[in-house]
């Protein structure tokens, strides 16, 4: 892969579904379906809308460790970055990633206690492509 910013980047944006795991109260590893991201910064920053109530922000408030993956089903293509996710609960966090018709999700809209902001900061990757995979740093 010539250029991982340029590669990840683009099937980040055409992913329509990602994954994101983390580990779980009993040390376990637990790989949830999440929508697309709502905004990244190059493949370093990814930014996903989920509700405070989770599982899963309760785990990331004990533990940081995370790694998300997005896949290109056509080419049989994937990535995974490993990194950490901070839960933001700022106005301006919810506000950066907020868009209409958030509130079939968040009936209180932007204000509603029960959305978050996860930001995913990643540190490695590994990608998959041609039955051969492909470590790099961020």
């Amino acid at each position: 892969m010539r250029n991982p910013e340029e590669t990840v980047g683009k099937m980040i944006d055409k992913a329509s579904t990602s994954f994101i795991a983390y580990v779980d109260n009993d040390g376990f590893p637990i790989t949830k379906a999440m929508l697309k991201p709502r905004a990244r910064n190059g493949i370093r920053e990814i930014w996903f809308s989920t509700n405070t109530s989770s599982n899963k922000v309760s785990c990331f408030r004990k533990n940081s460790k995370a790694s998300v993956y997005f896949i290109d089903k056509r080419f049989f293509r994937g990535v995974s970055l490993v990194g950490t996710v901070e839960v933001l609960e700022t106005a301006e966090a919810k506000e950066r990633i907020w868009r209409t018709g958030d509130e079939m999700y968040y009936k209180g809209g932007v204000t509603d206690p029960d959305y978050c902001v996860l930001k995913f900061t990643a540190s490695k990757g590994r990608y998959y492509s041609n039955f051969k995979s492909e470590d790099f740093c961020i």
